[in-house]
């Protein structure tokens, strides 16, 4: 099985660059002939992309995205440091997105076979 690591730092909305790191996530764990393990990591303006209740007026919705790859199976961490720069800690996250440090980032992209960013 292969340990893909994805780590984000743009904002949800704005570019597509979180989308896209999503829509990756979502087709590499849906592979059947090469199971993989995905990972996401959330650093920078990526770190908004965990707060609920977003409300898009078009596109897409990078909440209900963040739900299907945690329901996938991949675990989903930010940057607690990024979350405290922005004023955000005290603020609720999606079930299932984890606060983490550059520690355990540093330690997921040890263990990762590829790291991909976005």
């Amino acid at each position: 099985m292969q340990d893909i690591l994805i780590i984000v730092n743009d904002a949800p909305y704005g570019s597509e660059r979180l989308f896209n790191a999503l829509r990756l996530a979502i087709q590499l764990n849906e592979q059947e002939c090469t199971p993989v393990k995905v990972r996401l990591f959330l650093l920078s303006d990526a770190i908004t992309a965990v707060l609920p209740k977003q409300n898009p007026s078009e596109g897409y919705n990078i909440q209900q995205m963040l739900e299907i790859v945690i329901a996938q199976g991949s675990a989903v961490k930010f940057c607690g440091s990024c979350m405290h720069a922005r004023g955000l800690t005290k603020l609720a996250v999606i079930d299932g997105c984890q606060v983490a440090t550059m520690d355990d980032l540093g330690q997921w992209v040890l263990d990762s076979d590829k790291t991909i960013t976005f």
